[in-house]
């Protein structure tokens, strides 16, 4: 009877572990999925200067809610998992851009000297691991 009881408690035991690991599995995918809305979007689409701004608020709010470290530059460090990092690559003089040099110089500057010109998503790059968006690279199509 007791070894009976053992068998039944080890299996209801392995059932809520796999079924645990399924559940956490699928939230997981969901949660990737939800964040990754915003982002991936926006690929080979065209955008003006002050969405552009919008999306880069976005993600370094989410890598401050993520708590990514920064390096001695102020430049969010990728960390395999869920930060994100976005480059603007501007027509006038061919340079990419990181979106804290962007942020930090001047959310104010950049939507007046760059509102009405539109940009384009033209690479995107996921986290292996999570499958979360790593990366963005929007080029200026207009002057």
């Amino acid at each position: 009877m007791k070894k009976l009881a053992i068998f039944f408690l080890i299996g209801i035991i392995i059932i809520a572990g796999i079924s645990y690991l399924y559940l956490n599995g699928r939230i997981m995918h969901y949660e990737a999925e939800k964040e990754n809305k915003h982002f991936s979007t926006f690929y080979q689409q065209e955008i003006y200067g002050t969405e552009l701004v919008t999306i880069l608020n976005k993600a370094v709010d989410n890598n401050e809610r993520n708590e990514v470290l920064k390096n001695e530059k102020g430049r969010y460090l990728n960390n395999d998992l869920n930060s994100i990092e976005i480059k603007i690559k501007m027509l006038d003089n061919e340079k990419s851009y990181p979106m804290e040099t962007i942020y930090d110089g001047g959310i104010d500057k950049f939507i007046h000297y760059y509102s009405e010109i539109k940009f384009k998503c033209v690479e995107i790059q996921y986290h292996t691991a999570t499958n979360k968006v790593k990366y963005l690279l929007f080029e200026q199509i207009t002057e």
